[in-house]
């Protein structure tokens, strides 16, 4: 999905996740999902959520109930990873 950006007169054409300020997400597959269940002893609902209409879940095709990891660049740990669960609305 492009988003489109007016600025100074000029039209700008850009998708979220190609800018450099924006970890990159993915879906992960219900077996890694599973792992991390078992590894936190958490449920999957007690993930941090992430509502269906926001612009990264829109651009990477996520639906409801899956679980996005985000990978971040640390300067201490290389990279971090972070996850949430995609909800229909804020609880």
């Amino acid at each position: 999905m492009d988003y489109y950006l007016s600025h100074g007169g000029k039209d700008l054409t850009f998708k979220l996740l190609d800018h450099e300020s924006v970890p990159h997400h993915e879906i992960i597959g219900d077996e890694e999902v599973a792992v991390l269940l078992e590894k936190y002893a958490i449920d999957k609902e007690q993930f941090p959520k992430l509502r269906f209409d926001d612009p990264i879940v829109l651009e990477i095709g996520a639906k409801i109930g899956d679980v996005i990891k985000i990978t971040r660049k640390s300067q201490t740990a290389d990279e971090s990873f972070y996850y949430r669960l995609v909800i229909d609305a804020v609880v």
